[in-house]
C-alpha cells in the first residue's frame, strides 16, 4: 500500500482567478519572515520562523487561475531528526471551479505519515490553509499568527488603532 501525501481541500465563494491571488500573496496567510517574490514563475523565496523552521521554495508551475507549484529547494526543521526532510518535496495548490464554488485543493507532496514532521507538519499546514489562506480568498484578511505579526511592527500598532477609530463610528 503506496502512504498517502498531505492533503486538504476546501472551497470558497469567490472566482478561480482570486483564489490564485490570494495563494500568491504568502506574506497575506502564512507567518514568520518571508523573503523575495512569491508570485511569478521561476521566483525563489524564503520563509523563516525563528530558528524553528527554515525553507527556500521556488515557483516551477503557475497556471493563472489553476495550479500553483513550489518546489522546496532547501529546509531546516529543528524539532525533527532529519533537520532536511522537507528538501525535495513540492507544495501545491490546484484551483478549479465546482459550480458555484471555486476549490482549492493543497498537497504537500512527500509529506506522508512515514516521516518524522508530519503530525506536527499537517497540524500547521491545516491551520494555514484551512483557516488564513481561507480567510484571506474569501474574506480578504488572512490569519497569520498575530503574535508574531505583532512584534515589533509598526503596521500592526496602526492596524489596531484604526480597528479602534473604526469602532467608533
Amino acid at each position: 500500500m503506496k502512504s498517502q501525501n498531505y492533503t486538504t481541500t476546501f472551497t470558497v465563494a469567490q472566482t478561480p482567478e482570486e483564489a490564485f491571488a490570494a495563494i500568491n500573496d504568502v506574506r497575506g496567510w502564512w507567518s514568520g519572515n518571508i523573503e523575495g517574490t512569491t508570485d511569478k514563475l521561476g521566483d525563489e523565496w524564503t520563509y523563516r520562523y525563528k530558528d524553528i523552521h527554515y525553507s527556500k521554495q521556488k515557483i516551477t508551475e503557475l497556471v493563472p487561475g489553476k495550479k500553483i507549484v513550489w518546489l522546496v529547494l532547501d529546509s531546516y526543521l529543528n524539532f525533527i531528526e532529519d533537520k532536511a526532510e522537507w528538501n525535495g518535496t513540492k507544495i501545491t495548490f490546484d484551483i478549479a471551479k465546482k459550480g458555484d464554488e471555486t476549490e482549492v485543493r493543497f498537497s504537500h507532496l512527500g509529506l506522508t505519515p512515514e516521516v518524522e514532521c508530519y503530525d506536527a507538519c499537517t497540524s500547521a499546514w491545516g491551520g494555514y490553509v484551512n483557516s488564513s489562506l481561507r480567510n484571506l480568498i474569501s474574506k480578504g484578511k488572512g490569519r497569520p499568527n498575530r503574535k508574531e505579526k505583532a512584534v515589533g511592527t509598526k503596521k500592526s500598532v496602526k492596524a489596531k488603532s484604526t480597528k479602534k477609530k473604526s469602532k467608533r463610528k
